[in-house]
């Protein structure tokens, strides 16, 4: 008897293999670097095959950084609620994690970096509303906290959720130019360590 799913599995997996090979590819090279004849012979595809799963350049970059971000998001429940500092904490295991996959976070920086400077940038879009999801949903927790006395209420909770993610990327940033030299995870630990001291009740 035939089974329906196995086709489907195997679209899937090759379609997440296709990912990982682009995103190795974009961190090397940037957007504008990566060629989609470059991707398809890294994974082993004519482009036509390859443009079968992903009709542009354009689709393929969002597709990967959106897969990112999902993985990032299972992993840490980053979209469970998280009263107070202890969505905090999420970000300090999040920058761990990313210590060890300078890929990720080199992708991150060049195509932020790129999208930042370019309004036509296909990534533009994902970019900005990367970052008013980040930051809208790291300062709802913080209210939580607030709701539950764990953190001051005079604390704008909006502003404390900007400084947490301009830390998190401008260590980013310092650590892929010189990584012996800065302790990207040690340097947010403390961070967070003493914006919790300042925030709490």
């Amino acid at each position: 008897m035939s089974n329906p799913g196995r086709p489907q599995a195997r679209g899937q997996a090759r379609k997440e293999h296709i990912l990982a090979v682009a995103l190795r590819i974009f961190a090397e090279n940037g957007y504008r670097g990566a060629s989609i004849a470059e991707i398809a012979e890294g994974c082993g595809l004519s482009q036509p095959g390859l443009l079968h799963h992903f009709p542009t350049k354009a689709d393929l970059l969002i597709a990967v950084l959106e897969y990112r971000d999902k993985l990032d998001a299972e992993k840490f429940h980053v979209d469970d609620p998280a009263p107070g500092t202890a969505a905090l904490r999420r970000y300090v295991d999040i920058v761990e994690h990313n210590a060890h996959l300078p890929g990720l976070v080199k992708l991150f920086a060049i195509v932020t970096g790129e999208a930042a400077v370019s309004t036509a940038h296909p990534a533009r879009a994902w970019a900005v509303d990367r970052y008013e999801k980040l930051i809208g949903g790291l300062a709802a927790n913080l209210r939580l906290g607030v709701e539950n006395g764990s953190i001051r209420a005079d604390v704008d909770t909006t502003a404390v959720a900007r400084r947490v993610f301009s830390m998190m990327d401008g260590l980013q940033l310092q650590w892929l130019l010189n990584p012996e030299q800065v302790d990207m995870p040690g340097l947010f630990r403390s961070f967070i360590d003493d914006l919790t001291v300042e925030i709490t009740a």
